[in-house]
């Protein structure tokens, strides 16, 4: 466990199932880890439809849980009728505070590209219709992305989750006003492209997220990851960005309270 940090921070992204979490109390304990770090609140995402009913239903459990839905991209090549009903129902839910995580991924051959392309632009139109947060999954598909996300026109916030672009493709989407979600792999010491970005975002376009159990930020890269990790990746951010601990933490807070309306939110 590390030392807890000096402000109360947010992980914008994670996924307590895949952690191992099944019920209220495997939540409430995978919480209480993360709170004894100083991690505060979590965005528990799904990637399929079983995982979207799961994180709605984890978002009544425990006040400090808020939930994502959508099918991720790989998980696309069946997307009829039934799904965008259901997926909708789910979305509709008060403590749904963001349609995710959606996007293009070019690296896996799950699901082909022009069915990735007609999810994404759905998602696209929920997250406007619903007034919701849209938040992405990009794996080598960064200009693809920001094609379709002009195509479509974009929500009013949109998060770019486990951002892994360079320099200028961060400043490309900060110039569209998307966030940048920071994960362990900032903390990579050999992901100098990534690095470069994180140290330039701007302090307002910046959240810190574990996406656990995977990217398990250094010096635990390959171990298991929990939301309680994230403290290990802002404080790595924080070094990289020549910034306060507490300073960061109140940046990240303040973003994800803004993007995903925390107050807002009824409580479990």
């Amino acid at each position: 466990m590390p030392e807890a940090l000096p402000a109360p921070a947010v992980d914008s992204h994670t996924h307590l199932d895949a952690c191992g979490a099944v019920d209220a109390d495997d939540v409430r304990a995978m919480l209480d880890r993360a709170n004894a770090a100083g991690i505060s609140r979590v965005v528990t995402v799904a990637d399929d439809l079983a995982a979207a009913r799961w994180a709605a239903e984890a978002a009544t459990w425990d006040e400090r849980v808020f939930a994502a839905v959508a099918l991720h991209p790989t998980r696309t090549a069946v997307f009829g009728d039934a799904e965008k009903t259901e997926l909708e129902a789910l979305a509709r839910q008060p403590r749904v505070v963001a349609i995710g995580e959606t996007g293009l991924d070019n690296y896996w051959d799950h699901s082909p590209p022009r069915a990735q392309r007609e999810a994404f632009r759905w998602h696209i139109d929920l997250a406007k219709r619903l007034g919701k947060t849209l938040m992405i999954h990009d794996r080598d598909a960064h200009q693809d992305v920001l094609d379709v996300l002009r195509e479509e026109g974009a929500p009013e916030r949109v998060v770019l989750h486990c951002f892994s672009g360079d320099l200028d493709f961060a400043r490309r989407c900060v110039d569209e006003g998307y966030l940048l979600s920071f994960a362990g792999t900032a903390t990579f010491r050999n992901a100098h492209a990534l690095r470069e970005a994180a140290a330039w975002a701007p302090d307002d376009h910046v959240l810190v997220e574990t996406d656990a159990p995977f990217l398990t930020p250094h010096p635990f890269r390959g171990r298991p990851n929990e939301p309680y990790c994230a403290a290990y990746t802002l404080r790595g951010l924080a070094t990289l960005r020549d910034q306060d601990e507490a300073t960061l933490a109140q940046v990240v807070t303040r973003n994800a309270e803004r993007v995903f309306g925390f107050d807002h939110a009824p409580q479990s």
